[in-house]
């Protein structure tokens, strides 16, 4: 049966088409940097906001009605059903890969036993639609947040229940994960925090967070999964305090727990910028540590306080973010995944495939600057001139670890004259970019 028979296959018409099922900017065959558009990018639809978002807000309830659910009322049936889907509506958009929790493709049962056997139910049909279409799974992942038995966390939790509970369901996770060929797995640590340090053993949680990834590398070994672990930085929501804060937080907590190299960080633009920092600030950060991994490409609103999950649409953060890919080598494992949602107003199916689009073609955008600015090294060459000083004479010592403070005062103590500083040159370079983008 096919469910978006209304929809036609998404094709690139260039710049000037006014076609809204079509692709403006994004040309998956197109060479850049000698290599194609796709592979530069690496789509991924992300499950959760695609098949499961209703629409539904702290504020309202549901505004979308998915035609295809309205159809099964029978939980197991209906998540079949989204299956289906989920692969037509990638082959629409020609995205080659997709992203999943486990509760979002399987409803859970009344245990754990339950639960696993509709996955396992579920994961068949995923399993033959991924041989049909030749779709792979980026990454998969386990909602360790949205029940209540994890209000409190769920690595991080009080009860060690609970810890229990989450290990097992992140084993089920990883197997089925390995089962789909996944190239990576991630840990969101959705509720791994606190409200207030007056019930709060902090020390307690961040060991047993660092304990429970630490069993997770163990088990991998085990079942011989080798896809790349990845940590989602993310600030604020839902709880106050996260130990998973932004990129910073998490290559420290990463050092700390000897987990550096075993895992990597999954970026996402809305964390980003909740965090008060850029996107480019935080894959920078990542990528000057060794651990970027993947991306979950959206925006956010920073007008509002909380976590929006808008489609990418902002030319000039999808062109530096590629910018800072494109610089720390692209990705290997990673992708990047569409961790967003249409707005609550956009309740059509249509809005779907408009929002995909947009993304998409925001990246391909972003990428061609990206590449071009690249190419130019026009960033590059302002950073070489700014910190010259640092290839020879005492600058190269200092870097070369060849001087301490008595070498220094020695150095500089009878020195009339420092050497001149260098312009930052901010408003040329951002008019510059500015000059890569309207072109």
């Amino acid at each position: 049966m096919e469910f978006l028979k209304e929809i036609p296959k998404i094709k690139f018409e260039g710049s000037k088409s006014k076609n809204p099922f079509a692709f403006k900017y994004y040309n998956p065959e197109e060479k850049v940097l000698g290599k194609k558009m796709k592979e530069h990018l690496k789509f991924s639809m992300a499950y959760w906001h695609t098949l499961v978002a209703d629409g539904t807000d702290p504020f309202g309830d549901a505004t979308m009605e998915r035609p295809w659910d309205e159809l099964n009322k029978n939980p197991m049936k209906r998540a079949k059903t989204r299956v289906k889907v989920a692969f037509e509506f990638m082959e629409k958009l020609g995205l080659e890969y997709f992203c999943f929790h486990d509760r979002d493709i399987a409803p859970e049962g009344e245990t754990l036993a339950e639960t696993n056997k509709n996955l396992d139910e579920i994961v068949d049909v995923i399993e033959a639609e991924m041989k049909r279409t030749g779709i792979k799974l980026l990454w998969g992942t386990a909602n360790l947040f949205s029940n209540k038995r994890f209000v409190n966390g769920a690595s991080t939790s009080p009860n060690a229940d609970i810890f229990a509970f989450a290990g097992a369901q992140v084993k089920k996770a990883m197997e089925i994960t390995k089962r789909l060929n996944g190239a990576g797995y991630t840990f969101w640590g959705g509720r791994e925090g606190y409200e207030t340090l007056l019930n709060t053993d902090m020390k307690l949680e961040q060991d047993n967070f660092a304990r429970f990834l630490h069993m997770a590398v163990d088990y991998a070994k085990e079942i011989g999964f080798t896809g790349q672990f990845y940590i989602e930085p993310k600030p604020k929501e839902p709880t106050k305090h996260q130990y998973d804060f932004d990129s910073a937080t998490v290559l420290a907590f990463l050092r700390k727990y000897d987990l550096m190299g075993t895992f990597k960080l999954n970026i996402e633009t809305n964390h980003a910028t909740l965090a008060t920092h850029t996107m480019n600030h935080e894959i920078r950060l990542a990528v000057d540590n060794d651990a970027l991994g993947s991306v979950d490409a959206n925006q956010g609103d920073l007008l509002l306080g909380w976590d929006t999950d808008q489609f990418p649409t902002d030319i000039y953060n999808t062109a530096l973010t590629m910018y800072e890919i494109i610089r720390g080598g692209g990705f290997n494992t990673g992708g990047l995944n569409f961790d967003a949602k249409v707005r609550r107003s956009s309740f059509t199916v249509e809005d779907l495939i408009y929002a995909h689009i947009a993304g998409m073609d925001a990246y391909a955008a972003g990428l061609k600057i990206a590449a071009k600015l690249w190419e130019d090294q026009v960033l590059e060459d302002n950073l070489s001139k700014r910190y010259a000083s640092y290839n020879e004479g005492i600058g190269k010592d200092i870097v070369n670890g060849k001087v301490g403070f008595k070498e220094l005062a020695e150095y500089i103590n009878d020195k009339k004259d420092l050497q001149v500083n260098e312009s930052g040159r901010q408003e040329l370079l951002e008019s510059i970019i500015n000059q890569y983008i309207i072109g």
